[in-house]
This record gives structure tokens, C-alpha cells and sequence, in this order.
């Protein structure tokens, strides 16, 4: 599956992204360019849906951290959604830069902050 299966999905005033379950230098840069479309100015808050993503290597991090940039300059709050790629995000810090939930049902439940991409939570 790659990154141009997932087209974004609007859920009330939320978009989300739905993840592939592998994410790794094959697809990374696809999913890079999916990820950046889907924070485009105007979108308030944009959910990465990886609750199906298995595996998730340095390339897919650094798509993941592309969009976290992306989201600051568009001034888009992030938000992902992980449980078997949890461990990875956490150790290498990505959840000090994006609120990371268990489901999307509780990332979509989140109140708007107000805050740009998930920091200064």
C-alpha cells in the first residue's frame, strides 16, 4: 500500500491521513508529499492516522517530522495516532513535538488548543 491510497478524510472540522502499515524508504517520500499536501493552510487540525502502521523506519520519521514543520508554518495543530509504532516515536522524541493518542477516537474527542502543531501543550 502507498502513501497515494490515503487520501485525507474529513471528519467534522478534522482531517485525517491514514497511514500505510509499513512506512520505510520505499514509500517515505510519497507519504512525505501526502503529509504536507494534507496540512495546507486552512486545515485547523490534521490527525496522522498510523493505529494500522506496523512498521515506521528513520524516512518514515523524517515524513512524520516534515509534516510537524509544515503544521508550524501553516499554523495547523497535529496530532498522531499510534499503538505499534509507539515505542519508536517515543524513543527517538517525536512525542515531545506531537500529542501522540491511542485512538482516533481520542485524538478526535481533543478539544482545539489553540496551539500550532501540538506544542506549548
Amino acid at each position: 500500500m502507498s502513501a497515494g491510497d490515503n487520501e485525507v478524510q474529513w471528519v467534522g472540522q478534522h482531517a485525517v491521513i491514514t497511514m500505510p502499515a509499513e512506512i520505510d524508504a520505499a514509500n517515505a517520500d510519497e507519504i512525505r508529499q501526502a503529509l504536507l499536501a494534507a496540512g495546507s493552510p486552512g486545515t485547523a487540525i490534521l490527525i496522522i492516522d498510523m493505529s494500522g502502521t506496523t512498521f515506521c523506519d528513520s524516512a518514515g520519521l523524517k515524513a512524520i517530522i516534515a509534516a510537524h514543520a509544515r503544521a508550524a508554518k501553516t499554523d495547523t495543530q497535529l496530532r498522531l495516532v499510534a499503538t505499534a509504532v509507539l515505542r519508536i516515536l517515543t524513543i527517538v522524541g517525536v512525542d515531545q513535538l506531537i500529542p501522540i493518542y491511542p485512538t482516533l477516537e481520542a485524538a478526535l474527542a481533543e478539544p482545539h488548543t489553540g496551539s500550532v502543531a501540538g506544542g506549548g501543550e
